[in-house]
C-alpha cells in the first residue's frame, strides 16, 4: 500500500454502501469518458484510493492500446480497483459482440465493478455475478431505473440535468428524491466540481459521487491544454445543450463552433429519433459522424474550431491538478 493511500485511508471517515461494495476508500468515481479517460487517469484515481473507470472505445480506438493490454497497464500502475464501462443498447452486431468480448476480458483480468449504460445490463450482470462482480446502471429518472433493477444491478449512478456529456432532466436533489426509496445506492453523476458540493451531495444521501470535468482538468488526463483551460475559464453559463452532435443532448462548452453549428437537431433528425426503430439507426449515424471529430477536438489545439464536453460543475474547477490532489482534496472534505 502507498503511503498516499495509507494517508487517505487514516483521513477518509467516510464509508458507504458503495465504498463497501467496490473496496474503495473514497466515495468517488471517476466516470468513463469518451474521449477522454485514458488509462494513465484511471490508474491515478483508483490509486489514490477512489475509483477510475474504462471506457473502451477511448482506450481502444483513440490512445491505440489493445484492450486487454490496457488493463494489464492500469494493474501494473496500481493494486487498486478500477471499473469498466459497458454501453449496451442494442446497436450493430459487430459492435454487441466486441463489448461481449471487453467485458470477458475485463472479467478474466480481475475487473469487478461495471457501469453498464442505455440497455438491459442483465446479461453483464449475470457474468460479474459468477465472479462476484458489481454492476451500476445510468439512469436520469425512476421508470429507467426501476428496468435497471429489474434487470439486477446492484447500485444506481444518477446523471442530472448539470452533468457533462449526455445529462438528464432533473436536479441532482429531484432526481435523488425520486430514487432514494428503491433499496439500492446511487450515485450522484453532475454538477460536482469542488469539495463542498461532494460533501453536500454525500450529506443528501448518495452514497457517492462520479465526476468526468474536474478530472478532464488533470495532469494525467492526455486531453489538449486547450481543453483544459477551456473548463477552467469557463463558468455555467457558458454550458449549453446541442443535439447535433450525437442527436441526444451533450452539455458542452458553448463557443464559436458551436454558435454556428445550432444546438437543435433538423427536422427531419428529430423525426427519425423519436421513432421507435429508426431512433438507433439515427444516432448510428450522428455517432460515426462524431466519433472522429470528437477525438480530434479533444487531443489536438485549434481553439475555437474545437468542440469540448463539460458539464456546470466547471462553476468549482479553477486549476490543472493532479488527479491524486483531486481525490485527496475531495477526501479532506469528508472530515
Amino acid at each position: 500500500m502507498s503511503v498516499a493511500h495509507e494517508q487517505l485511508r487514516v483521513m477518509t471517515p467516510k464509508d458507504t454502501a458503495f465504498t463497501r461494495q467496490v473496496g474503495i476508500d473514497v466515495p468517488l468515481i471517476c466516470g468513463a469518458m469518451y474521449p477522454c479517460t485514458n488509462p494513465e487517469l484511471v490508474a491515478a484515481v483508483s490509486d489514490a484510493g477512489a475509483i477510475g473507470v474504462v471506457q473502451p472505445v477511448s482506450m481502444t480506438y483513440v490512445y491505440g492500446h489493445d484492450f486487454r493490454e490496457g488493463l494489464r497497464m492500469i494493474k501494473q500502475a496500481t493494486p487498486r480497483p478500477f471499473g469498466v464501462n459497458a454501453l449496451i443498447e442494442q446497436s450493430s452486431a459487430a459492435y454487441m459482440q466486441r463489448v461481449h468480448k471487453w467485458v470477458d476480458i475485463a472479467l478474466e483480468e480481475g475487473v469487478r465493478f461495471f457501469v453498464t449504460s442505455l440497455g438491459n445490463p442483465r446479461w453483464v450482470v449475470d457474468k460479474a455475478a459468477q465472479v462476484g462482480g458489481v454492476v451500476y446502471h445510468d439512469v436520469t429518472e425512476r421508470r429507467w431505473a426501476q428496468k435497471a433493477i429489474d434487470g439486477g444491478v446492484h447500485g444506481l449512478i444518477a446523471v442530472n440535468n448539470v452533468a457533462g456529456g449526455h445529462a438528464g432532466k432533473l436536479s441532482p436533489e429531484a432526481l435523488f428524491d425520486q430514487l432514494e426509496d428503491l433499496g439500492l445506492p446511487v450515485i450522484c453523476a453532475g454538477g460536482v466540481g469542488d469539495p463542498a458540493t461532494f460533501r453536500r451531495m454525500l450529506d443528501l444521501g448518495y452514497a457517492g459521487v462520479q465526476m468526468g470535468t474536474r478530472f478532464i482538468a488533470t495532469t494525467e488526463c492526455l486531453a489538449s491544454a486547450d481543453y483544459k483551460q477551456a473548463i477552467v475559464n469557463a463558468s455555467p453559463a457558458d454550458i449549453v445543450l446541442t443535439e447535433r452532435l450525437t442527436g441526444l443532448p451533450v452539455a458542452v462548452i458553448n463557443n464559436d463552433y458551436i454558435r454556428g453549428l445550432g444546438l437543435r437537431a433538423g427536422p427531419i433528425a428529430r423525426y427519425m429519433l423519436k421513432h421507435r426503430k429508426m431512433k438507433y439507426w439515427m444516432r448510428s449515424i450522428y455517432a460515426l459522424r462524431s466519433l472522429r471529430r470528437l477525438k480530434k477536438n479533444a487531443l489536438s489545439s485549434a481553439g475555437s474550431n474545437d468542440y469540448w464536453q463539460a458539464g456546470k460543475s466547471v462553476s468549482g474547477i479553477h486549476s490543472v491538478e493532479s488527479a491524486r490532489d483531486v481525490v485527496r482534496e475531495f477526501a479532506a472534505a469528508l472530515g
